[in-house]
């Protein structure tokens, strides 16, 4: 019996795909081992933020967001709530209904307009650092049954205005749900009053305002913060 567990205790372990090449020396391994080996060959890389460092912006300017959802107010009511985040993150933001009309009066009435300027011209005529664009992909209520969700989501990158180097890319995104156990009917109708409320204190803005705040503070794959946070000489990433 010893013997049969001294034989199961020293396996020959396939290499996960991605293992460093130095593993493949190593043919046995105690069955203690193999999980923790599994975890770290599987395990996800941080964040590279070396492009990041190397231009950190000191401004940000933020362009009108795409919008890929359903609802037709999405793009402003989002881009009221970006401002904020960005600046208590240590950056200096452009006001963004300024930015707006000023490239609506120079032949950019749409997002998808904007999106195309001209980086070398957004940097010689406005002087931003870098340029935050977004695109929404789903925004507002969702009705499930018994239960109303709140969804924001949208895809993101911050592009460094002087070179076109892509310092950052992520997704902003938060749902919000109601519901729960209980009777059924009544479950329904609460569902059903609460979106109709929702709907008319406008959730969906104060979940994108939340989302935006979530990912100024990330750890693992957030924006860094700015020249003027105080976190600015503290945080270790891409350092």
């Amino acid at each position: 019996m010893i013997h049969r567990l001294h034989r199961l205790t020293h396996l020959r372990v396939p290499l996960a795909a991605g293992c460093p090449a130095g593993l493949a020396a190593v043919r046995f391994l105690p069955l203690a081992m193999v999980g923790c080996l599994a975890l770290a060959c599987n395990a996800p890389q941080p964040y590279d933020y070396s492009a990041y460092r190397a231009h950190m912006p000191r401004s940000i300017l933020v362009l009108p967001p795409r919008n890929e959802s359903l609802d037709v107010n999405a793009t402003y009511s989002y881009l009221s709530t970006i401002t904020m985040p960005l600046g208590e993150a240590g950056y200096y933001v452009f006001p963004v209904a300024v930015i707006d009309q000023f490239l609506k009066d120079n032949g950019m009435p749409t997002p998808d307009e904007m999106h195309s300027a001209s980086l070398a011209k957004i940097r010689e005529i406005i002087g931003a650092d870098a340029v935050l664009y977004i695109t929404i992909e789903q925004w507002g209520q969702k009705y499930q049954v018994i239960q109303s969700t709140t969804i924001v989501s949208a895809r993101a990158s911050l592009v460094d205005a002087a070179t076109g180097t892509k310092l950052w890319e992520g997704n902003i995104a938060l749902s919000e749900g109601s519901g729960g156990g209980g009777d059924p009917i009544a479950m329904l109708i609460a569902a059903a009053i609460e979106q109709v409320v929702d709907t008319s204190t406008d959730r969906v803005h104060d979940v994108a305002r939340q989302a935006n705040m979530a990912v100024t503070i990330d750890p693992e794959h957030g924006l860094l913060p700015g020249p003027r946070s105080p976190k600015f000489a503290s945080d270790p990433r891409g350092r």
